[in-house]
């Protein structure tokens, strides 16, 4: 069927927001934790708790769990779930081997390219990294992407690395880059609330300056300008921690802006930032 019955394993987060996403969308989904915990949040989203008949009825199971418990959880669940029942990790960095031995039964991976902090987040305009080598499990779990609104994006195990880093750049990389803003903000006696809150507007619109344009169409300030004196001046400004930063950052923009950089502008920059 192009709905079959579904179990999240893990009523957290990501758990919740895919069982309220699926259920919104008919699907036969359950929730299952061991905890009574998680049933009563299970209970307060709305979202039915798996019983043993639904677990033996299902035909793909979602662990929504943390990495470091996949293994440990799909050994458990194959000793009781039927061959036939196949089952998902949601963990970015983990290969289909987290899973265990499959032994005739189908193995795959879905990873909403989304950070998600509260079971209500929508998941709807994100993409969804999918890995399995069943034929029968991807064309379900492009289906389950596709009434979610997720756009998949099929990733070869044997790059799966690769494909996290850059996932987890854009993510807590990002959030990692706004906190060397606000404390570049503070030298200059900014306080880092009233930093946080002028600096949030400012990377939106960058964003939107990058969906709209690409990445080097929305490319502002002063490397895209060719501007070495105010670079020169934020060297010389910045804390210690920042300035490595800094000269990363902009040398990658160096990259960005191409040739729209006089060639003694460019030359000018490369050697402020060759340090």
């Amino acid at each position: 069927p192009t709905r079959p019955p579904v179990v999240i394993v893990g009523a957290g987060r990501l758990g919740g927001a895919l069982g309220l996403a699926l259920a919104a969308k008919r699907w036969p989904v359950r929730l299952h934790s061991r905890g009574t915990e998680g049933r009563e949040r299970a209970e307060a989203l709305g979202l039915k708790s798996a019983s043993p008949a639904d677990l033996r009825r299902a035909r793909v199971v979602l662990l929504c769990v943390p990495d470091a418990a996949v293994p440990t959880v799909a050994v458990e669940l194959s000793a009781t779930l039927p061959r036939t029942a196949a089952l998902v990790h949601t963990a970015g960095a983990l290969s289909l081997d987290a899973l265990g031995d499959a032994k005739g039964r189908a193995r795959g991976s879905f990873h909403p390219l989304c950070a998600v902090s509260s079971p209500r987040d929508s998941l709807v305009g994100h993409a969804v990294a999918v890995s399995t080598p069943s034929r029968a499990l991807r064309d379900v779990l492009r289906r389950m992407a596709a009434d979610v609104g997720l756009q998949v994006l099929d990733v070869p195990e044997s790059h799966r690395a690769a494909y996290h880093a850059g996932a987890v750049m854009s993510a807590g990389g990002l959030v990692a880059l706004a906190d060397a803003a606000v404390l570049a903000l503070g030298a200059a006696g900014i306080p880092p609330d009233a930093a946080l809150a002028a600096l949030l507007p400012l990377m939106r619109s960058a964003l939107r300056g990058v969906e709209a344009r690409g990445l080097s169409g929305g490319l502002t300030g002063p490397i895209v300008r060719g501007d070495a004196g105010v670079v020169e001046a934020h060297l010389g400004a910045l804390p210690e921690e920042v300035a490595p930063l800094y000269r990363l950052l902009s040398r990658r923009a160096l990259g960005l802006a191409g040739n729209r950089l006089r060639p003694e502008s460019r030359a000018a920059l490369e050697r402020l930032l060759r340090s």
